[in-house]
């Protein structure tokens, strides 16, 4: 991008329409004004907020739907409807998949992964429809027809929260419920969520120890005929089902540089390698923890990133990744924070009161606010 002075706003095309796509455009009307113009390429109508959907199956919270119109409306962006395709570099543009083409003078990769199932035979879960998917096991636990669980997490860089929270929430309920349920993690981990430091991974490891669930770290796991083994060691479970966090895979866009499994490759800028004017944010790209909080954060980068390049008054810095996450137990949550630099952790923390300023299950400089807010009016309400 040209960082002289504009006489038109910069066009700056965001793919997504998740948490990373809505706090770049967010931050970018803050830090640019009417000097950019937005397009927000969605692949649907509207935006699923879903950190609460683990509390579906159980019958005590919901993900929250809103109409991404009304969300691009309050920060004058225009929504076109696709998916992207590829990207024309040397033309400055993109295809969509239905190969409409559009123009950009900086763009947004924040389009997400895809999934596969981990173990062929377990129960993977899906955010989108965890209600449906495990609604009927947690029923079969209260009544007393499923005795044991196994929880497994795939072997890759992920963020296996979520299947934390699940296994809790299910001894919660098995014990409200005066069930009998033995209840099993699986991880490649050494200890629970051990690369946010041993403060964070002491408390959860106590946590499920309390919950009477049994934690097998540094496991991989194989499923045959019900038969679940963990290597190395050998280990024989036999539960009578198996939940397991899907295997993610990058988008593979093309034109865009990707690892071996799709991932956009980014600087600590959020600009693709090699490709001026372009950025990636999210899930979407090589950093290893996939989580809407850090999600938000990169966004806020690349936001900066472009304010830079338009010559605006902006103090760009680079990731510095801070991880702040709220764990659901069935009982009160608990609040973890660390500070990361790269594979690093600087400071972790544990504590039962939110000790950030928005207190939702994704901490987000813009949209967390913009969540908060009482005037929203959600899809179906």
């Amino acid at each position: 991008m040209n960082t002289q002075p504009q006489s038109q706003p910069v066009h700056v095309l965001i793919a997504g329409g998740g948490v990373a796509a809505l706090e770049a455009m967010m931050a970018l009307r803050a830090l640019a004004a009417d000097r950019v113009r937005i397009t927000l390429l969605a692949p649907g109508d509207d935006f699923h907020y879903r950190p609460m959907a683990v509390t579906e199956p159980f019958a005590i919270g919901h993900a929250e739907t809103l109409a991404l119109a009304d969300i691009a409306a309050d920060f004058d962006a225009r929504i076109v409807t696709g998916s992207l395709d590829r990207v024309v570099p040397a033309d400055r543009e993109v295809v969509t998949h239905g190969g409409e083409r559009l123009a950009y003078d900086a763009l947004v990769i924040a389009c997400g992964t895809h999934t596969r199932p981990a173990l062929e035979g377990a129960v993977t879960i899906d955010d989108r429809n965890l209600g449906d998917t495990l609604g009927g096991l947690v029923q079969d636990v209260e009544q007393g027809y499923t005795h044991e669980i196994a929880f497994v997490v795939a072997q890759q860089p992920a963020w296996p929260l979520p299947l934390y929270e699940l296994a809790l929430m299910m001894s919660r309920r098995a014990y409200d419920m005066n069930a009998t349920v033995e209840l099993s993690v699986v991880s490649p981990e050494r200890a629970p969520l051990s690369q946010f430091g041993s403060v964070i991974s002491g408390d959860l490891a106590r946590l499920l120890r309390d919950a009477g669930i049994a934690f097998h770290g540094s496991r991989q796991a194989t499923l045959e005929h019900g038969e679940l083994t963990l290597s190395p060691g050998g280990l024989e479970l036999r539960p009578g089902r198996v939940v397991a966090l899907p295997l993610l895979e990058g988008p593979r866009i093309d034109g865009l540089p990707a690892d071996a499994d799709g991932f956009i490759c980014v600087d600590e800028y959020g600009e693709v390698r090699d490709l001026p004017g372009v950025y990636a944010a999210g899930d979407a790209t090589t950093y290893p923890v996939k989580h809407g909080g850090i999600a938000a954060q990169q966004a806020d980068v690349v936001a900066e990133s472009i304010a830079a390049h338009l010559g605006l008054a902006v103090d760009r810095q680079p990731l510095r990744a801070v991880l702040r996450a709220k764990l659901l137990t069935g009982a009160d949550p608990r609040f973890y924070e660390a500070h990361l630099v790269g594979a690093g952790v600087l400071q972790s923390t544990v504590s039962d009161v939110c000790p950030w300023e928005t207190p939702g299950k994704i901490a987000a400089r813009h949209l967390g606010p913009y969540l908060a807010r009482g005037d929203r009016h959600p899809v179906g309400a």
